[in-house]
């Protein structure tokens, strides 16, 4: 599915950026993901976020720190 229309950018090649690990800015610089018209930036970022190594990872922590917080020594 294209997400950026301006610059004809799909929901595939920001999955495989952000699965490599760059950032949103590379591809924004890269690819020209919302710096034009700016409509396509939350979808491209709610992909971005979803796809990243390092994201996914920051998602698992913060459940988890909830719950760690509530372990007790026996």
């Amino acid at each position: 599915m294209i997400v950026c229309v301006c610059h004809r950018v799909s929901d595939k090649t920001i999955a495989a950026c952000a699965q490599q690990g760059e950032g949103f800015d590379e591809i924004q610089f890269e690819h020209g993901v919302a710096t034009q018209c700016g409509q396509c930036e939350h979808a491209a970022r709610r992909i971005w976020s979803e796809c990243h190594p390092s994201q996914r990872l920051l998602h698992l922590h913060q459940e988890l720190a909830p719950a760690a917080s509530h372990w007790t020594a026996p």
